[in-house]
């Protein structure tokens, strides 16, 4: 009896320290986003909700408007998305279905190599190396054979959105290809196995066996990264160019969030522009959080479905 008591002790002792943990963060979200509601409320009592409408951002003048600031946001992240998704999720299946044992070591090594890499260390080699090729090389030969579409035109910056969700794709690579190759490692092999004896090809049975069942993890996996895209700053800082606009090229300069909380925080000269960007990090705040509320409900209706297909 002495020991079965220790032992609810124990455990009791255990789960107020587990839920202890979790309410610290439940708090530390909490206030946050009071403090940014607290922040914001110049700014808020000026312009409203007009702030998220708005397309003039004058500090000058006393002007702020976000909605440039949130195309942006949204832009470069789909685009990094365009990018990303196909060639980690290439990355993933080559890891876990194809490579032989003695590359498996090294490739994925490398990949997780790549998010060990300083952000600002990203925007320098986007500076010096990836906005000249891309001014001289993409940007022209994207609107020489798609220059008929409105995202394909403009001047050949070589700074802009099209650089900015470039190496933002290269930032969520290893995010992706990394929590994709875990997922697609832990699908039982008995579905391999299934589809094999089927007569199905490897193609075929990761297209209709493995790929399907790791579909929710997947999911996640490209959600993760794309919460990544939209909260990333000093890469994104450098090379998008900073001018608050809204262009359907791609081509064109451009602003996020986060580029111009950086960008201008240290140098605001009043309290409304102080207040201004304090609502724009509410608004950041407000998009990441909406961002991971979907997710949550995509991985569990997908994995909702998965269920109900295995049980059929």
């Amino acid at each position: 009896m002495p020991n079965h008591k220790n032992r609810q002790v124990g455990d009791g002792f255990f789960h107020g320290l587990t839920l202890l943990a979790a309410l610290v963060m439940l708090g530390v979200v909490i206030i946050i986003a009071l403090q940014l509601v607290k922040g914001s409320q110049p700014a808020y009592a000026r312009f409203g909700l007009g702030f998220i409408m708005g397309s003039r951002w004058d500090p000058v003048h006393g002007q702020f408007g976000s909605l440039p600031l949130i195309y942006g946001t949204i832009v470069s992240s789909l685009i990094a998305l365009l990018i990303a998704v196909p060639l980690s999720l290439g990355i993933a299946v080559y890891l876990a279905e194809l490579a032989p044992s003695r590359l498996r070591g090294p490739v994925s090594f490398l990949v997780e190599l790549l998010a060990a890499i300083p952000s600002v260390v990203y925007g320098l080699w986007g500076i010096f190396v990836l906005v000249p090729w891309i001014r001289t090389t993409v940007e022209p030969l994207l609107h020489r054979f798609l220059g008929w579409l409105p995202f394909f035109q403009g001047n050949f910056y070589g700074f802009g959105m099209l650089a900015a969700g470039v190496i933002l794709a290269i930032m969520i690579i290893p995010t992706i290809a990394a929590v994709s190759r875990e997922v697609l490692l832990a699908v039982p092999n008995t579905q391999r196995e299934a589809m094999l004896a089927l007569g199905a090809t490897r193609w075929e049975t990761i297209k209709m066996a493995v790929l399907p069942y790791g579909r929710s993890g997947l999911l996640g996996a490209v959600i993760l990264g794309l919460g990544r895209a939209v909260g990333e700053t000093m890469a994104v800082t450098m090379v998008i160019g900073n001018r608050p606009q809204i262009s359907p090229s791609v081509f064109e300069l451009g602003q996020t969030i986060a580029s111009i909380i950086a960008n201008e925080f240290s140098e605001a000269f009043d309290d409304l522009h102080l207040a201004a960007l304090v609502m724009a990090g509410l608004v950041l705040f407000t998009v990441t959080l909406l961002l991971n509320v979907v997710a949550r409900l995509l991985v569990w209706r997908t994995a909702r479905i998965a269920g109900g297909a295995g049980k059929e």
